[in-house]
């Protein structure tokens, strides 16, 4: 189960290794049954965070049992505290706990050290 079956193939490769101090948003999930709506609304968020200032990226993960990990990167507080007040935002977050969401946690973090490599 993947949380992005509708996306093209594309090279798989993780957001970049920013100069810190940054910000991650780390959300980790287990997913109920009924995924109605879910990515749909999945999408759009993912196209609305986009257009927060200071917005740096994202990674997801899913693992075969069920576990979903989906990481946020922000360069400043400002930022993460703008995607977290939209409205649009909170509307999802109130239909996931409803809906979508057997169990979640949310960590955020100061990134104080990043560091990155690509074979060439």
């Amino acid at each position: 189960m993947s949380d992005h079956p509708e996306a093209p193939a594309a090279p798989v490769a993780p957001v970049e290794a920013y100069e810190p101090p940054y910000y991650v948003a780390v959300f980790t999930t287990v997913r109920t049954q009924d995924q109605s709506g879910y990515s749909e609304t999945n999408a759009r968020m993912e196209d609305l965070v986009k257009d927060v200032p200071g917005f740096l990226g994202m990674d997801h993960a899913q693992t075969p049992g069920g576990l979903g990990i989906t990481v946020g990167y922000f360069r400043d507080a400002d930022a993460l505290t703008e995607w977290r007040s939209n409205a649009e935002h909170r509307a999802a977050q109130k239909r996931g706990r409803a809906e979508w969401y057997q169990s979640y946690t949310l960590h955020v973090a100061k990134v104080e050290r990043s560091h990155g490599f690509t074979r060439g």
